[in-house]
């Protein structure tokens, strides 16, 4: 995804000027009191005092004058919308409670992944909003085009906030400072040698200094990378007078410096500091890629659309999977300003004569029509103004087609193309002949039909989700936790399939959830200690814990600690550090309308523990003698000890005796190591045991180099984050959890891992249903033996016997005796094999399959939310059961009939949908208006060394579709590049989706201005090209690159060990993958001493793509981060590499440097590669006043690498 929307230009604001900026930001740094809507229901919308950060170019919102409430950054904003245009808006149009003024609405659309978070907002007057939207608007495109040097002193502010706002530093937040930027500190001695002047005073340091040793880590570091570039075939060392912080570049004019742009350069900037130039050569104005691709070549735009790779969308408006996600407005917007000009609407009957948009026959949400059009008008030419084609879908009656058809009209008007460009053209038009149009493709009539049946393009297909029986949710009970989890179910004619769990709940519960969750998430706070001492002498040990940590550590006063009261039940008590003691202080609590309220004065009330302590982190403490915040929380002592998954006295081979009688991913236990202050974490993952090591260091515990300050802390963390993959520890494992799980039970794994992704059930093996009833009086047990339940409770697992008694299971308790004339049973089918021994606890509508064959998968208990739905399932699967044969044979005979309104049918032009004709490929029959459409596995087939050359000739006559194949219900694509290479202009993937082909999409479509036309290569239209035989091209181009990089992301809390794979993706024959070596605990500035030579045969039609990976303690490899450029649109020489993240957004400040050397024969793409700009200030001295170095030209930061080495001294050339 681009890194800037069309929305923002590089150039300046045309309507305002530096008065006005100033003006505006003095304004938004003020701040002003705005109405902020949210999307949960549960919250009512609030005032806050908004404000930008100028120094850290953050909007912030808060509802007092210290607490945050939260806060974006101004680099993610990609749209601005005025008006009440996003959801959070919707519910209250209506609202009498809620004075909404619309005209002054507005939403901020903001985020670095496909769908976007809104800020949707409400001013007071329309000066306000008008002040906001243009605000925001010229600080994003500033932002934006800020030149490095002021990124880098940007950067150094949010560390610096991000970890301490007072005026000096102390070692530990130090510590934690270079820890944000990915850079691991040895010792305290390595940090005062780096210090500007040698040494820490009174134990901290000031901001000043720490930028200081910011730049000196930089240049120290990376000293090796400009001696390579600037001495390297040179016999004597650097002049007398370099040091490390004032190395001169000595740009001394020699003979060839007669250009005019070359005098000015050695007259203007005589000299230039190291670390100033290596920070010129990871800079973004130093880039790989040739900018002048950056914009769109109006000559390039005169061929026929068939001659172009043209950017487009499966299922646009989906944002996630393809069965149960939302249907969105947004990701039409997303995708059409991504530079998107084929996207998809797929159609179907709706409410009122008017079609929705959804994924047929799955619980992806439904959208209007009408709404999807009007949102396709707004954003379809703010990116680019070439021709979007909208691929309908249709699956409407001849009504709502007609509809279909009078609203494509009326919405659009002169933006629809309603008749050909040239009726005597034997080609399709070009993009510069359909600016701005909007094309519609879908079947058409043949010529004096007002409607008929026509049949589809695309034959049955049993893996299309839209074909199955039935699909929905079911419920499988969880083996250990016994709790029920959704899945997605499709079932087909041969198969049942099923996801892993899914998170489709209701939003309310969720919420719900959430509030009650609030009143115990102190719990899991590590300033949290409980009943300290188990209630006894609780005051002796918090001051004793206290003290210990507080002169081990250094800790501030403030810092801090809460435990449970010895004194007053259901109260609690802070206990805190001032000026070298311990003191102690009462929290009161009291119920208010059946909730808990929590307290130190009574007139300043919370409705939670955990609201009150970061309350007073953030507002002073005020007594009488003192004021004073909480600072530092003081972590548990030895609280894992009394924790259910720690052991400690078990040995390795002991711990995977106890999991591998566990079969689930995730279960884990913590045991004690042998040698001194180390644990280890056992785990189940992916159907395998593994471990990893903990060590204490000090109050301190590190896992690899993530440090958490307890045991607690870190088990808890990883309980909410993957520790290994996908693996979240889940299932905490000592006896008693073996004892209640049982060695007896199946291997549930299989159902999570996908090793039998599905199977067959036969007629006559379809199982029998245990009885099911619901209590109609409650009933206490008089007995052991006997059941306890209350009314309306579900009894499942029904045993009826004799005398009046039953037996069943309700919650935990498993067959015991109730009577009979308590419930009343639930009409449902019996059960087979009822001596079967199945958890199904007191989950209602539960039914048992049992496969034919043990081997072809496992039993299954499934439950649905209702019995009607339980009905359909079954009927469903008797149905699949019984008919299996004859269905699979009538859906691969016959085809889907469809009747097409005549209305609709006179809107398509050109994009005209046809079976695919082999035959007539390169015949008078070929008609260019013609199209077909292929789901990838059938593209596949004529995508190879006997047929590809046929299917080229195809598309440089007609346009070809390819979409994913149905069974990719995760949203994930296919590989484009053979799509493309074989000319198909189509090529559309799931762009919601972060993955290796999407990514290539974006690369491809940086060319040409990311208009979404992309020119193929002359050679493509050569009747002797075959794209699979490498004898029919000419030259070899070679590659040689070397690398280093700078500020590279961190997911998660260690510092990362990268390395870096260079791939070229291409042809068969020119594709080819290396990687460097890692680079241990340095995410900030690696070096890698390594050089590669690559050699291409068709360099035109080939990608450069760079991923730089981190290994985790298990040696995994993990994404960081990724850059992909086709490699026409290279410059040569030192370059930097600006890296993206999944999605194809910019990094801030994160490259690679490489040298590039493309030699031999350039052929491809329009060779516009210019030299970069002349000028090099920005890299000059970094004194003076911030603002004044910030005001200078965007390309007095500008520098050209060539003219730099030119001006060198003659013996320091390479």
């Amino acid at each position: 995804m681009a890194g800037n929307s069309g929305f923002f230009s590089n150039g300046p604001i045309p309507w305002t000027d530096h008065a006005e900026e100033n003006s505006l930001c003095r304004d938004l740094e003020l701040g002003t009191v705005l109405t902020l809507f949210y999307s949960k229901k549960s919250q009512r919308p609030e005032r806050r005092t908004f404000q930008v950060k100028l120094e850290t170019r953050t909007v912030i919102w808060t509802r007092g004058t210290d607490k945050i409430d939260g806060e974006i950054d101004i680099r993610e904003i990609k749209e601005i919308r005025q008006g009440p245009k996003s959801r959070d808006f919707e519910r209250y149009v209506e609202d009498s409670a809620v004075r909404l003024d619309q005209s002054h609405c507005f939403v901020i659309l903001y985020g670095t992944e496909f769908r976007l978070k809104t800020l949707s907002l409400a001013a007071t007057s329309d000066e306000e909003m008008t002040m906001w939207i243009k605000g925001l608007e010229w600080l994003v495109a500033d932002t934006l085009r800020a030149p490095t040097p002021l990124q880098v002193e940007r950067l150094i502010s949010i560390t610096r906030v991000c970890v301490c706002v007072c005026v000096r530093i102390s070692c530990k937040e130090l510590k934690n400072m270079l820890n944000q930027v990915n850079y691991k500190v040895p010792s305290v001695k390595f940090l005062k040698e780096k210090l500007p002047d040698g040494e820490i005073r009174n134990g901290d340091v000031s901001f000043s200094q720490f930028a200081q040793l910011y730049r000196n880590l930089m240049c120290d570091a990376q000293k090796s990378v400009s001696e390579v570039i600037l001495f390297k075939d040179s016999c004597s060392p650097p002049p007398p007078h370099t040091h490390t912080h004032s190395y001169r570049i000595l740009l001394h004019p020699p003979s060839v410096c007669s250009q005019m742009a070359s005098r000015s350069i050695c007259t203007n900037f005589p000299t230039l500091l190291s670390c100033q130039f290596l920070t010129y050569l990871f800079s973004k104005e130093n880039s790989i890629w040739d900018s002048s691709l950056d914009h769109v070549c109006p000559e390039n735009m005169n061929n026929p659309l068939s001659h172009y790779w043209i950017s487009s969308s499966h299922n646009t408006y989906l944002t996630g999977d393809q069965f149960s996600s939302e249907s969105s407005l947004e990701a039409y917007a997303r995708c059409l300003r991504m530079g998107c000009r084929c996207i998809e609407l797929d159609c179907w009957d709706g409410p009122e004569s008017m079609p929705v948009i959804y994924h047929g026959h799955t619980l992806t949400t439904k959208i209007k029509f009408y709404d999807v059009l009007m949102t396709i008008k707004e954003h379809a030419f703010v990116t680019s103004e070439y021709p979007v084609i909208l691929s309908i879908e249709d699956h409407c009656g001849i009504v709502q087609q007609r509809n279909m058809a009078t609203l494509f009209k009326r919405v659009f008007g002169d933006m629809l193309l309603t008749r050909a460009v040239d009726m005597v053209a034997d080609a399709l038009p070009s993009p510069n002949q359909l600016k701005r149009k909007i094309l519609i493709k879908h079947k058409k009539l043949t010529e004096g039909s007002a409607y008929e049946e026509v049949s589809t393009s695309t034959p049955y297909s049993e893996s299309d989700i839209s074909n199955s029986i039935k699909n929905g949710i079911l419920y499988m009970e969880d083996p250990i936790n016994h709790e029920w989890y959704p899945h997605f179910c499709v079932l087909t004619n041969r198969m049942l399939y099923y996801s892993e769990e899914t998170s489709i709940g209701n939003d309310d519960e969720e919420e719900h959830r959430e509030v009650a969750n609030a009143m115990e998430q102190h719990v899991t706070e590590k300033w949290f200690h409980g009943k300290l001492g188990a209630g006894r002498d609780g005051r002796q040990i918090a001051e004793r814990l206290l003290s210990d940590y507080c002169q081990e550590t250094g800790a501030p006063d403030g810092s801090f600690l809460v435990r449970e009261s010895e004194t007053f039940v259901g109260d609690y008590t802070l206990s805190f550090w001032r000026s070298g003691r311990v003191q102690h202080c009462r929290i009161h609590s009291r119920q208010e309308a059946g909730s808990a309220k929590f307290f130190l004065t009574d007139n300043l009330v919370f409705d939670s523990l955990y609201a009150l302590i970061t309350h007073y982190q953030q507002v002073a403490l005020r007594c009488n003698e003192f004021e004073m915040k909480l600072t530092e929380p003081v972590p548990q002592t030895n609280a894992h000890e009394s924790r259910e998954w720690y052991h400690a006295n078990l040995s390795r081979s002991q711990a995977e005796n106890m999991l591998m009688r566990v079969p689930r991913d995730g279960a884990f236990l913590v045991r004690k190591r042998s040698e001194p202050n180390s644990f280890a974490i056992s785990f189940r993952a992916e159907g395998k045991i593994k471990h990893c090591r903990v060590l204490q260091e000090g109050q301190s515990v590190m896992l690899g180099n993530s440090e958490f300050d307890s045991l607690v802390d870190l088990i808890s963390y990883y309980e909410k984050h993957p520790l290994y993959r996908k693996m979240k520890l889940r299932y905490p494992i000592n006896e008693d959890t073996l004892e209640k799980i049982g060695t007896a039970e199946p291997d549930y794994g299989a159902l999570y891992e996908g090793r039998n992704p599905g199977f067959y059930v036969e007629a006559n093996q379809m199982p029998v249903f245990r009885t099911t009833a619901k209590a109609k009086y409650e009933y206490r047990a008089q007995r052991d033996d006997e059941l306890s339940f209350t009314k309306n409770a579900i009894i499942s697992n029904i045993d009826k016997q004799e005398g009046g008694w039953w037996k069943g299971d309700y919650r935990d308790k498993k067959q015991l005796w109730f009577p009979a004339n308590y419930v009343e049973e639930i009409v449902s089918p019996t059960a087979a094999e009822p001596d079967r021994n199945v958890r199904l606890g007191s989950r209602p509508h539960v039914f048992t399959l049992v496969p034919n064959n043990p081997s072809v998968g496992p039993v299954l208990d499934l439950a649905t939310n209702s019995l009607e739905e339980l009905k359909e399932w079954i009927y469903g699967i008797r149905e699949a059961t019984v008919f299996t044969e004859a269905k699979i044979e009538e859906g691969k005979l016959m085809e889907r009939k469809h009747k097409i309104a005549m209305e609709l049918s006179d809107l398509v032009i050109y994009c005209r949908p046809v079976q695919f004709d082999e035959d007539k490929i390169g015949t008078e029959q070929a008609c260019f208006r013609d199209m077909s459409s292929f789901p990838e596995t059938k593209a596949e087939k004529y995508i190879n060394k006997c047929k590809g050359k046929k299917f080229l000739q195809y598309n440089r006559l007609q346009l070809s579709r390819i979409y994913p194949r149905g069974q990719r219900l995760d949203s994930s694509n296919y590989d484009p590049l053979p799509m493309w290479l074989c000319g198909s202009q189509l090529v559309a993937l799931n762009f919601q989706t972060a993955d290796k082909p999407m990514q290539m999409n974006q690369a491809l479509f940086m060319v040409n201005g990311r208009s979404g036309y992309v020119l193929q290569p002359p050679i493509m239209r050569d009747d002797v090209f075959d794209p699979f035989d490498k004898t029919t091209l000419r030259g070899i181009d070679k590659v040689d690159l070397v690398l280093g990089a700078r500020h590279l992301p961190k997911h998660g809390r260690g510092i990362v060990s990268p390395l870096v794979e260079i791939e070229i993706c291409g042809t068969d024959y020119d594709s080819t993958k290396v990687k460097t070596n890692s680079e241990a605990d340095n995410g900030l500035n690696p070096t890698w001493q390594t050089k590669f030579e690559f050699s291409l045969l068709n360099s035109a039609f080939a990608f450069l793509r760079f991923v730089v990976y981190e290994i985790d303690m298990f040696s995994d490899q993990n994404f960081l981060a990724q850059a992909s450029f086709p490699i026409q649109g290279l410059r040569t020489g030192y370059r930097s590499v600006p890296l993206k993240n999944s999605y194809s957004e910019d990094l801030e400040l994160a490259s690679l440097l490489v040298h590039v050397d493309i030699s031999k024969t350039r052929v491809g793409y329009d060779s516009r590669l210019s030299g970069s700009p002349p000028q090099a200030s920005a890299y000059r001295v970094m004194d003076g006043p911030l603002d004044t170095r910030y005001q200078a030209s965007i390309d007095d930061f500008r520098v050209s690498q060539e003219s730099l080495l030119d001006h060198m001294d003659p013996q320091n050339r390479r």
